[in-house]
Parts: C-alpha cells; structure tokens; sequence
C-alpha cells in the first residue's frame, strides 16, 4: 500500500512533465458545473480527458491548441433532435458542430425502431427529399448503424411510444387491449435494453394522440424499471395545457418515473398569460418530489406540419386514409368547420398563431416549393380559397404533412422559462448543411441557430443568464437527467467532448425569410477525443457514437 501511495505522489508529481494527444492551452475554462470559470489547460489523450486545472508546466503533446482569450467548455448537449434522417444523408453534423453540439438526442414521440414490415414500408414510402434504405428493425439496430456508417456527433434516443403502437395497432383510434398493451411493453423494454434514454411521447399528433393516460402509464412504468425518463411533447401547448400539464404529472407519480417537457411554451397570445399558472404546477409537483423538469428552443416561432392545424381523427390510419378523407366533401366540410373553431379536444396550431403567421417551408412535391417561404394566406390568397381549403389541398396535393413555422409565443416568455433552474435546450430540428439536397426545402432557424442564440442574444447581449449557468444548462444538466455519467463536464475520466469558442464572435446567420447559413464563433470540437472542428471547417474525422441509456448492461 506504501509503494502505491508513493507512485501516486511521483506521478501527480511529474502530471506537468507527462505526453499527452492534446493540450488545450491557456482557455478560460467553463467546466459545466456552473461555478466560476478560470485560467488552465484540458488535456485529452484517447478519448478521454486526462487533465483539467491550472496551466501545465513543461508537458508536451502531439498537438497544443492556443486557447488563450477563447472559453473552453464541455460539448453541448441537443436535448430534441430531429437528425433522424439527416445523418443518414450527412453524418458531418454541420449546423450543429458549428454551434458546439456534441450529443444529438432524438425521439420525440416517434423513433426509427422498432420496426416491422408493414411500417418498415410505410417509412420508405413517405420520406420526403431525403432517400435511404431501411436496413434496420430495432432502435438499437439503427443507432448502431449511424456510428457504423460515420457520424461526427454522438446520438441517443428515446423510444417512441407512436412508434411502438403503431407495430402492434397500426394507425388506429382505439384504446389497446391487454394483450396489445403488453406487446408494447415488451418492445418498450427491448429498446430499453439495448439503451434507449426511456419513452417520448408526442401527442398532439395521430396516432400518438390515440393512446390514453393508462396506456402511457403502463409503458412509462415500463421505461422506468430501466432507470429511464418520460419525456413528453404535451397533448397541449396551449388551450388544454393545464390539463395536459396535469397528464404528464400524473404519468411521472403513477409510473414512479422523472417527467420532463419537450420544448416547453405556450401557444397563442391568448394562453400567453399562463406561463405564471404553468410554472407554479411545475414548481409545485417539484415541491412533493417527483421530478419535472422541461427543455427548449428559443424562438417565438415553432415548426411542425399542417397535421397540427387538421383534427386528428380524420389522420386515422396514417397519410394515405388522411388525403382521402380530405377529398370527400362532406369530410371537407366538417374538418373546415373544425379548423376555424377554437378546440380543447385537439390543437389548431394554425388557429392560435392565424394563418397570416404560419409560414410554409417543406414541401414533396417540385410542382408546389414555388410557395415555400410564402404564408399560408398569401398562397391563398393566389389561390382564390380560404385559407383551411388551402391547408386541406396542399396535404393532398403533396402528399404530406407539409413543413410550416407557426409564430406562437412570447419572448418575455422565452426569457422566462431560460432561467429556470431545471431548464435544458433543444433545437427540435434535424442538423443538416447549407447544400445539396437540403436546400430543395427551408427550415426553422433554430436547426442553423439555436444554441448559438442562447449565448450571443441571450447572455452576451441581454444578459438574460450568466455564460456559466447557460453552460452548465447545455451540458452537464442535460447529461445528469438522461443518467449519462461519463460526459457533460470537463472533468478527468470524461469522454473529451470539448468545444473552444469566442463568446464576442458568436454570429447566428439563419433567418426565417434565408436559413441556410451556418452560426459563426464555435472554432474547434472534439468528439470523443478526435477533433472534428478546426478553426471553425469540418476535419473530415467521424468519431461520434451511439451513447447508451441507463438500461444498457
């Protein structure tokens, strides 16, 4: 025992004159606690961090970065991904490793597995610009196949509980019986055991919106036994939040598991009022120990498709049943009567942000992108209809949900809710470059922007949250939630996931009207101790992994 505590004591003795890969030289070093940051050197040999502290004296290593007036932090973490099927096209990450982004969560209410034959087909046949195989069954299968293929960011993911339903129910509008329920139990925990992050729900969209407050109880449950999380986009963010606010209270009590928000908001000026109301349940249901907690993005403006401003029983039975129902006038009538009515028992996202501010950025069909960046009434207006006709053809037409930007929200809000304490950040867009195939359609900022937004306007301009407490909520929050324990801080032992950026150069280039442009600021990124960013291009190295949840053994 004396022999090893003096070895120890010769080689912290002699850290200063050790070898390393590389030595980030001289940086202001966030570490991802929160705490106040200081003057040192990272040091990454392999794929871990081996030092963290005051400047090193006399070591060595094969490259030596000059930090010097740059911040140093640990890697962000994508808290709602949407890189599905944008890594499958490019595994370079662009948008997001030019913002810092090193772990890529995905699966907010659907997945890419589990899988069988029949949705297998159903993938293949409604994929949009983007074209793939789908060479996989199981999540674990396609995860698996994204480190395989290349990827320059790490990716985890939630299992889909729309995505589980519809392998054992299909698309339809019924509450599962015994056996069914367990059939997607068991596929709950086949995910979960090859290391799913725990189960998403999406619900304000068929067929996820079908399942009942029991039924996610008992998948939830499921999820739980893995030591995995709930994460839920609400049934409502708007209309019906309280009661739907109330929905993933109960599942997080019921199944005895933590509950967390997708990007928390309230849509439509007329529930902005409620963000008081919101936060004291949340604070509340916090307060009995049951932990809910919620992530963001941060723009007044959300993206999804016009399937959010239909009702979702005439979505029954997937995309085919829901173009064919539009085209049957009685049907037409009533899902018309429907759009213009303020509804608690489905949300009109077109309704509450007007269709003045719904704007169209992902279309199919060559025949229709003429109207991409064009407002839903501005094309109706070209057309000669209302604009809940132009909404019902479009779908038909392109044979799709179609993309559209609805303007929803507060920006005192959006301040709001960033300085709560168990606040984290997702993009809620798929991470992508500004060419090729990605340019037939636009994208909500956010894919481009997101989190280069949170430091430069919210905390370099406005101030609105310290750089250590807006770094600790883009990487060792999130990584503490999702019970990732090796990552998230600058700390020895840690997988080097490390970025170098200048707060003062820190430029977010995408807009509405002009997306595709890459942020600005971010100079080098590590993944898993290979560098993928250097002075702000792309290495060529694919060192991302898929990084498993707590019920992986």
């Amino acid at each position: 025992m004396k022999i090893k505590l003096l070895l120890l004591l010769f080689l912290v003795g002699c850290k200063d004159k050790l070898h390393y890969d590389v030595i980030i030289h001289n940086g202001l070093i966030h570490d991802g606690t929160g705490n106040t940051p200081y003057v040192g050197d990272v040091a990454i040999q392999g794929e871990e961090i081996v030092y963290v502290g005051p400047v090193l004296k006399g070591a060595t290593a094969d490259q030596l970065i000059d930090a010097k007036g740059k911040i140093v932090s640990p890697g962000f973490v994508n808290m709602l991904s949407w890189a599905n099927e944008s890594l499958l096209q490019d595994g370079r990450s662009l948008s997001g490793l030019k913002q810092g982004v090193t772990l890529e969560i995905m699966g907010e209410g659907s997945s890419m597995g589990p899988l069988n034959t029949e949705l297998t087909h159903y993938m293949e046949k409604t994929q949009g610009d983007i074209k793939y195989t789908v060479s996989w069954k199981t999540l674990g299968e396609y995860l698996n196949h994204l480190e395989q293929k290349g990827i320059a960011t790490n990716v985890a993911s939630f299992v889909g509980a729309e995505t589980v339903r519809i392998c054992v129910m299909g698309f339809e509008n019924r509450k599962a019986t015994k056996e069914e329920l367990q059939q997607m139990k068991a596929l709950v925990a086949e995910a979960m055991k090859e290391g799913a992050m725990g189960l998403g729900t999406s619900l304000i969209y068929a067929p996820g919106s079908y399942a009942d407050t029991e039924e996610l109880i008992d998948l939830a449950r499921t999820a739980g036994e893995y030591g995995g999380m709930y994460i839920s986009h609400l049934r409502s963010e708007g209309n019906a939040i309280d009661a739907a606010l109330n929905e993933l209270i109960t599942i997080s009590k019921e199944a005895k598991i933590p509950a967390e928000i997708y990007h928390l908001k309230l849509a439509g000026k007329d529930n902005w009022p409620k963000i008081s109301s919101v936060l004291y349940k949340i604070d509340s249901a916090r307060a009995k120990g049951l932990s809910i907690t919620a992530n963001m993005y941060n723009y007044t403006a959300g993206a999804t498709g016009l399937d959010a401003a239909m009702p979702t029983w005439v979505q029954e039975g997937g995309l085919d049943e829901w173009r064919k129902r539009l085209q049957d006038p009685a049907i037409r009538k009533k899902v018309g009567n429907e759009m213009q009515i303020k509804q608690k028992s489905w949300e009109n996202l077109c309704l509450a942000a007007g269709p003045d501010q719904t704007l169209l950025i992902g279309f199919k069909q060559d025949s229709l992108k003429k109207y991409t960046g064009k407002t839903l009434s501005e094309v109706a207006q070209l057309r000669g209809k209302t604009w809940y006709e132009t909404a019902m053809d479009l779908v038909v037409q392109d044979d799709s949900r179609v993309g559209v930007v609805y303007f929803l929200m507060s920006e005192e809000n959006l301040k709001k809710q960033m300085q709560l304490p168990y606040m984290t950040f997702g993009s809620d867009a798929s991470s992508l470059a500004p060419e090729g195939v990605f340019l037939k359609s636009n994208v909500h900022p956010r894919a481009y922007g997101n989190f280069n937004r949170l430091l430069s306007k919210y905390v370099r301009d406005e101030k609105v949250l310290s750089l250590p407490n807006a770094i600790h909520k883009l990487t060792f929050l999130p990584c503490q939630r999702l019970k990732i324990k090796d990552r998230g801080l600058l700390k020895e032992g840690y997988k080097a996931d490390v970025v170098v950026f200048t707060l003062e150069d820190l430029k977010e280039n995408s807009t509405y009207a002009d997306p595709h442009h890459l942020s600005e600021g971010v100079e080098h990124v590590w993944v898993n101790g290979q560098q993928v960013l250097k002075n702000g291009e792309f290495t060529g190295i694919y060192s991302g992994q898929f990084v498993k949840g707590p019920g992986k053994k």
